[in-house]
This record gives structure tokens, C-alpha cells and sequence, in this order.
């Protein structure tokens, strides 16, 4: 997997905490470079670390699913990238919290990091070289994170729906990308 596209995927896969890091910035009163890092390491540690156990699971069924690695892998995309989508654009209002306490922030940094599990898991079918590429997804959700703080206290949510459906394009796009690379189809420079 080429570099940009692993960074294409670590976009995509921290734009749920990118969103969440808007609402906690709209909630916050006084906004500090502390508050935003708290939030950063929260979400940038959990979307490193969940897609390692995704790979030490997938690592253990690699032998029997080598030959429907690709469509597991597009489908998966598939799903993650139409959830986010559909999340985006539902109606439902989210309550905002300006809490950074640990069980808050633990609870958040599970459910946004929830669809990393399922990318680690195609990591590991696609003979990614984990370390590096959890290393560059927690450093991009931890980097996008603080931003997401920041515009969230400056802008509010009008980027918030925006930002999901992005990310969940980012993912559709990289899950037809393997497919049509593994079928033969097309070969993609990135």
C-alpha cells in the first residue's frame, strides 16, 4: 500500500473524531492548547491502537481468507464509508459536552475509533506493514483532532457533516481502489 494511500485512509478514519473534536471545541468556553491536545491524544491513541488489534485478529484468519481478502476488504470499506455518510446526514442533533474526564473521552474515543478495528483487520490481508501505518494514523487523528477543537470553537459545527461524509467517500474510494487492483481491473499510481 502506497504512502498516499495510507494517508487517504488515516484521513478518512479520523474524520468521525475530526467531527467530535468540533462539537467539544463549539462546547468550550475557554479554548487552550492543553484542552486541544487532551482531545488529539484521546483520539489519535485509540485510532492507532484499534487498528492493531484489528490486524493481530485478521493476522489469525489470513490463511483462510487469502483469496476473498480483496472483496472483505471492499466491502468493509464499503460499509464503514456509507455509515459515516448516513450519520452525516441524519437529522438527529447531537447534544455537545465540553467534558475532557476520562470516562467521556474514553466512551468517544471507542465509538470513533470503532471503524479502524475493521481497517486493521484488512490491514492485515493486505500485508501492511502495521507499525508505521498506526503510527501515521494516530499522528494524523491526533493532528486533525486538535484542529477539529479549534475550528469547532471558532466556526461551530457548520463543517461537522461535511467533514464525515468526506471521510466516508476518502474510505468508499480506497475499498473500490483494492477491488479493482486485485481483480485486475485498473492498476492506480497512488
Amino acid at each position: 500500500m502506497s504512502l498516499f494511500s495510507l494517508f487517504l485512509i488515516a484521513v478518512g478514519l479520523s474524520m468521525d473524531a475530526f467531527a467530535v473534536s468540533i462539537c467539544k471545541g463549539l462546547a468550550m468556553k475557554k479554548l487552550s492548547l492543553q484542552k486541544a491536545c487532551i482531545v488529539g491524544l484521546w483520539f489519535g491513541s485509540f485510532q492507532a491502537i484499534m487498528p492493531g488489534i484489528g490486524y493481530l485478529l485478521g493476522s489469525q484468519f489470513e490463511k483462510y481468507i487469502t483469496a476473498i481478502d480483496h472483496w472483505i476488504a471492499f466491502v468493509l470499506l464499503l460499509l464503514i464509508g456509507i455509515s459515516m455518510i448516513r450519520e452525516a446526514i441524519s437529522e438527529k442533533d447531537e447534544k455537545t459536552d465540553d467534558s475532557l474526564d476520562g470516562k467521556t473521552m474514553f466512551l468517544l474515543a471507542v465509538a470513533t475509533s470503532i471503524d479502524a478495528l475493521a481497517v486493521g483487520i484488512t490491514f492485515a490481508f493486505l500485508q501492511v506493514s502495521i507499525l508505521p501505518a498506526i503510527t501515521f494514523i494516530g499522528s494524523i487523528t491526533f493532528l486533525l483532532s486538535c484542529i477539529g477543537v479549534k475550528v469547532g470553537h471558532v466556526f461551530g459545527t457548520k463543517y461537522k457533516a461535511k467533514a464525515e461524509i468526506t471521510g466516508g467517500i476518502i474510505l468508499i474510494l480506497i475499498g473500490v481502489k483494492i477491488l479493482l487492483e486485485h481483480l485486475g481491473i485498473v492498476q492506480f499510481p497512488i
